[in-house]
């Protein structure tokens, strides 16, 4: 279907003529025509699917026939800074015919930027694109009227959620009109989408993209090892594939942390991504990588979406991604704009049932990368949750481990009883010879630990 097809106004298919768009992806052609009719709606669709122009076409069409002046007509909740941004730039083209005006709203920015966001809540824009947070920070100040908004969308709302987001969200549409629009787009559907879903829409249409597969351009591969022999084998990807442009992805905050650390001490010109990191670290960040100051980057699922850097070379998934949506997201951070690229998963033996998973999704198995002898044996790859390689002690039964171990007993229980017999009779030998009996010292702070200081297992992230 082409946009022609669909009842936009002249202006905004001008604009579409203008930035060579013609042909609408299935997430268009299905969304459109919904939210011009004015109906609530859930999408399931991937980044890259062609979302954001689905919700903000026909939104500017309503805005620009149907405006409500000086007021905030129209919010876009995004997870990070840079999908606002990049929200906002495609409302430019979008709208550049048209009198909608935007402002986005994101942190870590500077002051005259901040009074550029808070000049423009007051004033009413048509539409905010906002991360929650500082949306809800500018909304403590008492300048932020939402009882005007006529339209409420949230973009990657099952990301949102993940970043613990959704006190957030739920303080936010409390404060906008129970008449308005709400539109949610979310690469997948979880639970906690569902009960979201149906606390904020009402009787939405419902919009099922499938994921896509990763492009053929991607030369994918894994490598089924133990936990101890990833960091080697990540260090043998980058000597034999790839030692620049590489995004390294773990699963927590703390991992990427300890990488990071690793590969520093390694010599790599490394550097770490998480939502820990300020805004304006984050920004730094991400300037050194695209400069080619830094090589590699070590980062949390936060990188996995909206971010465009066309040249990277390798993609290491260090760990088993979660949903096979998470791995497509992940690994088309490389081959992109018709470029080439290389995407390898460490397997661990406990990921080895998720990552089958995985290759089910993907429809054929993935390709084993060939690794070096000198790293050791690898485990079997057991995607029915069993122990691996079998190259720890194999476990003894029968009858006989029984008796044996009924022997054992008997022994420890036949030495401790001596020992108490012993013991009992010290007092009386000491009285006899005129001494007293000698008193047991105490460690001085309490209870003595064997093998060192108790270790405080570590937070997880």
């Amino acid at each position: 279907m082409t946009f022609d097809e669909l009842d936009l106004s002249d202006d905004i298919l001008d604009a579409l003529d203008a930035m060579h768009f013609s042909e609408c992806t299935p997430i268009q052609e299905q969304a459109i025509p919904a939210v011009l009719e004015g109906r609530d709606l859930i999408a399931v669709a991937q980044t890259g699917t062609g979302k954001t122009a689905a919700y903000l076409l026909p939104v500017i069409d309503r805005l620009a026939s149907q405006p409500e002046p000086d007021a905030i007509n129209c919010i876009v909740m995004s997870p990070t800074r840079e999908l606002a941004q990049q929200i906002d730039r495609q409302m430019e083209g979008f709208s550049y015919f048209l009198p909608v005006n935007s402002v986005a709203i994101y942190g870590g920015t500077d002051g005259a930027t901040f009074a550029q966001q808070q000049r423009g809540l007051k004033m009413g824009a048509d539409v905010v694109i906002a991360t929650p947070g500082r949306l809800l920070a500018h909304m403590s100040m008492g300048y932020v009227d939402l009882s005007k908004v006529q339209v409420l969308i949230l973009d990657e709302a099952d990301r949102m959620l993940d970043m613990g987001f959704y006190d957030d969200i739920m303080q936010i549409v409390a404060a906008t009109p129970a008449t308005r629009q709400t539109l949610m787009f979310s690469a997948t559907m979880p639970p906690k989408i569902k009960q979201m879903a149906q606390k904020i829409l009402n009787h939405p249409a419902e919009v099922k993209i499938a994921v896509s597969r990763p492009a053929d351009s991607i030369d994918q591969s894994a490598v089924v090892c133990h936990e101890r022999q990833k960091t080697p084998i990540l260090r043998h990807l980058f000597e034999t594939k790839a030692g620049k442009r590489v995004i390294v992805f773990a699963a927590s905050k703390l991992k990427v942390k300890e990488l990071n650390r690793e590969l520093r001490r390694a010599g790599y010109k490394s550097a770490e991504m998480h939502s820990d990191l300020e805004q304006g670290r984050r920004d730094e960040v991400m300037q050194d990588f695209r400069s080619a100051r830094i090589d590699v980057l070590v980062a949390t699922d936060i990188l996995a979406r909206g971010i465009d850097i066309d040249d990277i070379a390798l993609v290491v998934n260090y760990d088993v991604p979660r949903e096979a949506e998470d791995y497509v997201h992940r690994i088309g951070r490389t081959a992109r704009a018709g470029a080439g690229g290389s995407a390898v998963t460490l397997v661990g033996e406990r990921d080895q049932q998720r990552f089958a998973g995985i290759e089910e999704f993907l429809g054929k198995p993935v390709r084993r990368e060939d690794i070096p002898a000198e790293f050791g044996s690898l485990p079997e790859f057991r995607p029915d949750g069993r122990s691996g390689d079998g190259g720890g002690r194999k476990r003894r039964g029968g009858a006989s481990d029984k008796r044996r171990r009924s022997r054992g007993k008997k022994a420890v229980a036949s030495e401790q009883s001596a020992q108490a017999s012993e013991g009992a009779s010290r007092p009386e030998q000491a009285a006899a010879e005129g001494g007293q009996p000698k008193k047991k010292r105490r460690h001085r702070g309490g209870r003595r630990h064997r093998g060192g200081k108790p270790q405080t297992p570590p937070s997880q992230a």
